[in-house]
């Protein structure tokens, strides 16, 4: 029996083609392996050149880091002396200030008696605290008596604004000083990280540039202007206090008579409040008059409403009664009409009663109000005038007093 193959219906390459493929895929490897030679050497060539890089960009890194932080440490210390120096200038400043306050103490018994007559009648309250001739005159004894310390209390005033200007000052250089020594903190930090710490991690925008960043230029101006800032202000400082050496003392004149000036204007006061004081008292008498008359005629509309209440009831039964008549007498007749009419006229003359009732309560509670008001018009003036009687006795002590 004869065996039948079968091929594969499929064409057949040409060996010649086959040697071709076999020809060209050798050349191709070839190729790549050549390209995988010269790739693996670059490479390799890559990796030297650039550990090398960033070893000696680490190390240029840490040179920049410890040179930044020798030059913040140096303007650290700097400014630490001129510190020491500003803070030695506040303390000597304060205590020539103390002693020139001291020299203010000249204030005599017409400047307490001024002050406290003014704090007196500053109790007053309402219309009463006012600027009357009493206070005037009081004003202008205190003025007379300001005029006598103008020279100590402006160079004490001069030396409170420069120890202000110092200690805001002292303020801020300690605050410069925070911000130096935590920037060398944070330096010294980073000059001990390594590649190895364990401390160290990728950072989602570590190259960002913050709003308030500053130029070296800026900073460097910076460090100058607070060092240049120190020097200036103690040179001032010291300035000052040469020429707070002045005469300790100063005369008071002429207070008697602007003594009797306040006395009078006080006299005058009382007499004014006294004379106001009468006739609120005279208006108040008189509106309580007029609360109990107008209070008996509140009564008397309300008797008068009520007295409605009955020929109201009378009318409105009278027509209820009417409608039960039957047939063709059920009709509009003159008496209907006459019911309606006075039902109307009732309910007329009772809206009338209770409208003006209203009013009169209103201006009842007018009268209390009015009353209430003068009442604490009263309260104030009586207040008033015990202040300017106890201002006046307060004074007595002065009255024979010699200037000196």
């Amino acid at each position: 029996m004869s065996i039948v193959t079968f091929e594969k219906p499929v064409p057949k390459v040409a060996e010649s083609d086959w040697y071709y493929k076999i020809t060209e895929l050798k050349e191709s490897c070839d190729q790549h392996r050549h390209y995988t030679f010269v790739l693996g050497n670059e490479s390799q060539k890559l990796r030297n050149d650039t550990d090398v890089t960033t070893y000696w960009g680490t190390h240029n890194t840490n040179s920049k880091i410890f040179d930044r932080r020798l030059e913040i440490t140096r303007w650290k210390y700097l400014i630490e002396l001129c510190y020491k120096n500003l803070q030695k200038e506040i303390k000597d400043l304060k205590i020539e200030k103390e002693k020139t306050e001291k020299f203010i103490e000249f204030l005599d018994l017409n400047f307490t008696v001024t002050n406290h007559c003014l704090s007196i009648r500053d109790e007053r309250g309402v219309t009463d605290l006012c600027h009357d001739i009493a206070s005037i005159e009081l004003k202008n004894e205190q003025n007379t008596l300001e005029k006598l310390k103008n020279v100590l209390v402006e160079v004490c005033q001069n030396a409170w604004e420069m120890i202000n200007k110092l200690e805001e000052l002292e303020i801020y250089v300690a605050e410069d000083l925070k911000k130096k020594n935590n920037t060398i903190n944070i330096d010294s930090k980073l000059l001990e990280m390594t590649n190895d710490s364990n401390n160290i991690s990728l950072k989602p925008d570590s190259l960002r540039v913050l709003k308030d960043f500053n130029t070296y230029e800026k900073w460097l101006q910076q460090c100058n202007d607070v060092k240049q800032r120190i020097e200036n202000d103690i040179i001032s400082s010291k300035k000052l206090r040469e020429t707070m050496f002045v005469p300790q003392n100063k005369t008071i004149n002429d207070l008697l008579a602007q003594n009797d000036k306040v006395n009078y204007s006080l006299r005058r006061r009382i007499y004014d409040t006294e004379r106001i004081k009468s006739e609120l008292e005279w208006q108040k008498w008189n509106m309580l008059t007029d609360k109990d008359t107008f209070l008996k005629e509140i009564e008397n509309l309300e008797n008068a409403l009520y007295r409605k209440l009955n020929p109201k009831m009378l009318v409105e039964t009278r027509c209820e009664e009417r409608l039960y008549r039957a047939g063709i007498e059920l009709c509009l007749d003159k008496t209907t009409i006459g019911l309606h009419k006075e039902h109307f006229q009732l309910n007329n003359t009772t809206k009338m009663l209770n409208d003006k009732l209203n009013q009169a309560k209103a201006m009842h509670n007018v009268l209390i109000e009015q009353i209430n008001v003068l009442d604490e018009q009263l309260k104030n003036k009586t207040h008033a005038l015990n202040v300017d009687q106890k201002c006046l006795q307060y004074r007595v002590q002065l009255d024979n007093r010699n200037c000196s």
